[in-house]
């Protein structure tokens, strides 16, 4: 898939999956990972940015496995974000689908 229309659609991607659960960064990258190729290095800017944004909020976790873990949720501004994002996004679809038929 070009790299072009995945960073296009990464911000819908990652509020969409922390609509449901709050997740931290490593295990955010490997949910992605199932469905689209992504790095960390690709994952973390967006992460931060979104932040930025106050679309996400974050916190520290401790882990069983190693130091305490930070974990990215969604905040109550960045749901009425994903909700647009999501309108436009199905807009976005149907017009680039009538296009190519």
């Amino acid at each position: 898939m070009d790299t072009q229309l995945k960073k296009g659609a990464m911000d819908l991607c990652v509020l969409s999956i922390l609509e449901k659960k709050d997740y931290y960064g490593y295990e955010l990258v490997q949910k992605i990972s199932k469905v689209l190729t992504i790095s960390e290095g690709t994952l973390y800017p967006i992460l931060k940015r979104l932040k930025n944004e106050q679309w996400l909020e974050t916190y520290l976790k401790e882990s069983k496995e190693g130091p305490a873990r930070k974990y990215y949720g969604i905040t109550r501004t960045g749901k009425i974000h994903l909700k647009k994002l999501k309108e436009d996004w199905k807009e976005f679809i149907k017009k680039v689908n009538e296009i190519i038929k």
